[in-house]
C-alpha cells in the first residue's frame, strides 16, 4: 500500500495505478465476485474504535482500503451516490474485513475488531481527481 497526494478515479475501472485498476488484485481471479470492487473506503473513526473497544491497533494502510475518511458514515452510503473530490461514486456494499487482510496486516484480532466497520466497496460512476483532504458530499 502506498499513500499518494492525489489520484484519478476512472469510471467503471477504479483508481488509476491500483492493483484492481490494473486487474492484478487477488479478487480479479474470482469470476463470481460481486459488483463493487473498484474502490474501498474506511473511516478513521472505525480504526479509533477498534483500538478503543477491542484494544486492536490497525493502521490505515494495513486495512488495504483505498481511501481513509473522517466524519463520513460509510455504512449509510450503501446504495447511495456520493462524491469524493471531483469523482462520483455509488456505494455498493459493506467491505467486511477478511482473514487475508488480517494475515497481511499481521494484526491478530483485526477481523473481529473491524467487523461491521470495515468500510465500503464503491464503484466510480463519473471520473475525477481525488486529493488528500478532498471533501465528501452525499
Amino acid at each position: 500500500m502506498e499513500s499518494v497526494e492525489s489520484v484519478d478515479a476512472v469510471a467503471g475501472k477504479g483508481l488509476r495505478g491500483d492493483r484492481y485498476y490494473r486487474e492484478q488484485g487477488l479478487y480479479d481471479r474470482h469470476e463470481d465476485l460481486p459488483e463493487g470492487t473498484g474502490v474501498t473506503l474506511i473511516e478513521k473513526e472505525a480504526l479509533e474504535a477498534a483500538r478503543r473497544d477491542e484494544a486492536t491497533t490497525v493502521q490505515p494502510q494495513q486495512t488495504r482500503r483505498n481511501i481513509l475518511t473522517r466524519d463520513v458514515p460509510l455504512n449509510h452510503l450503501v446504495g447511495r451516490e456520493f462524491t469524493v473530490g471531483e469523482a462520483t461514486f455509488t456505494g455498493v456494499r459493506l467491505c467486511e474485513p477478511c482473514d487475508y487482510m488480517e494475515s497481511l496486516a499481521d494484526v491478530e484480532g483485526a477481523v473481529e475488531a473491524l467487523t461491521h466497520r470495515g468500510g465500503l466497496n464503491a464503484n466510480v460512476v463519473d471520473s475525477g481527481t481525488i486529493a488528500v483532504n478532498s471533501s465528501i458530499e452525499f
